[in-house]
């Protein structure tokens, strides 16, 4: 069959990478893409929230299967536009407008949780018109608070306040000077869970689900878990404290009662469920829910999962998940993410980037903010890319990819040495 993917990052990458092995898989379109998804199919200069000229080119080109890789499209409504279509035949992988909620409003995913009896830190949600009594809860509340946009915020929506005055000053920046615009014309106010994050990622159509995998993700530019935010500076997988009796907590407490209340309340879905966790004690709770895979974390996940993803995506739209056995490589994995100077802040691009000219097989580059210049791939995000590796453990995995990014170069470059400290 041929496949449009969307979108540009390292996750769109690593599944270009693992759609292009099946057997399934006839001609494969990326939209953009980037300088490494262009070695595996085409890439089409097409808008990822272009749905009239998406729908265009699938028509043209006999697409029948669109994957969605970021979370834009998806609560912007892509699937209800492809699915209204009549003179298009082909299916999507990711949920509804509506479904795609659990991602777009933090109050709509809380509330959801709290329908279900999920467990997630306790809240509550504020706005212009209760602006003040938000300031007195904030006042009362217990150190650290924890402050969200309600809407997509690019990943920077989310404030640990350790002090009263500053939790105030991130309410009013927020709800009263529009910081994220529309994104923080509400906010969601939470109890601090304490623990460590884990990432779990599902595929659904709705009713039924297949795990098919799980990671840790590393946020902060700096080593030890230092400095500002970013999208992800690496991921490793397995992770050592998710064993039998743990997940078995995770799929009675969470994800079935999350699948279930999708199905009870007719909410259109099929395809992945990001589930941001944190081990409390042993116990997991939910921080947050992604509407699509994470990025680092499908740089690791898609390589350990065995199956033809094609051929998962075909029995999810045929209603035939239950009857599919998800597999996975015994090995550990790990990736490394390269990024530009002075990101998470301001960076500049087009720096061109050497590699060496031997890769192992057991280790992968996925692009992310790359372009094709003439000859040279430069670089044209912060993100720039992110080395993968198998290992015998989560040490030797990343050991491995660090010795390839020894390989690699561009003006600038940084990367964080301590991917999986804990675990090594």
């Amino acid at each position: 069959m041929n496949i449009l993917l969307l979108g540009s990052g390292g996750r769109e990458h690593a599944l270009a990478w693992k759609m292009k092995q099946s057997k399934l898989c006839d001609k494969l379109f990326i939209a953009p893409g980037n300088a490494g998804t262009a070695r595996l199919g085409k890439n089409v200069n097409i808008n990822v929230n272009d749905f009239e000229q998406q729908k265009s080119f699938c028509i043209e080109n006999n697409i029948e299967l669109l994957v969605v890789g970021p979370e834009d499209p998806l609560v912007n409504g892509v699937y209800d536009f492809f699915k209204n279509q009549i003179d298009w035949k082909g299916f999507v992988i990711g949920p509804s407008k509506y479904g795609a909620q659990l991602e777009g409003s933090k109050a709509f995913s809380k509330k959801f949780m709290q329908r279900h009896n999920i467990p997630t830190a306790d809240y509550a949600e504020f706005d212009a018109t209760n602006f003040e009594e938000g300031k007195k809860y904030i006042q009362q509340h217990s150190l650290p608070i924890v402050l969200k946009a309600d809407g997509l915020a690019a990943g920077k929506g989310v404030v640990i306040a350790t002090s009263h005055d500053e939790a105030l000053n991130v309410f009013e920046e927020m709800i009263i000077n529009k910081q994220f615009g529309e994104a923080s014309s509400k906010v969601v106010i939470e109890e601090f869970l304490s623990g460590i994050e884990v990432s779990i990622f599902v595929l659904t159509d709705g009713k039924d689900y297949k795990i098919i995998g799980h990671a840790k993700d590393y946020k902060r530019i700096g080593e030890g878990d230092t400095g500002l935010n970013t999208g992800g500076m690496g991921c490793v997988t397995p992770v050592p404290f998710v064993d039998k009796i743990f997940m078995q907590k995770i799929e009675s407490k969470i994800i079935r009662p999350t699948v279930d209340g999708l199905s009870k309340e007719d909410i259109g879905y099929k395809g992945f469920i990001f589930f941001g966790l944190i081990n409390v004690n042993g116990e997991p709770f939910v921080i947050e829910y992604n509407c699509r895979m994470g990025d680092p974390e499908t740089e690791v996940v898609l390589p350990r999962l065995k199956n033809d993803l094609v051929e998962l995506f075909i029995s999810l739209h045929d209603g035939k998940l239950s009857e599919t056995t998800i597999e996975f490589d015994e090995r550990a994995c790990a990736t490394v993410v390269a990024v530009s100077g002075g990101y998470p802040g301001d960076y500049e691009k087009g720096k061109v980037i050497s590699f060496p000219e031997d890769i192992p097989g057991e280790s992968i580059i996925f692009h992310a903010g790359t372009k094709v210049i003439g000859n040279d791939i430069v670089t044209n995000g912060g993100r720039v890319l992110a080395v993968t590796s198998y290992g015998k453990n989560i040490g030797e995995a990343v050991q491995q990819s660090k010795n390839i990014l020894k390989g690699i170069s561009f003006e600038g470059m940084n990367y964080r040495k301590d991917i999986g400290y804990e675990f090594e």
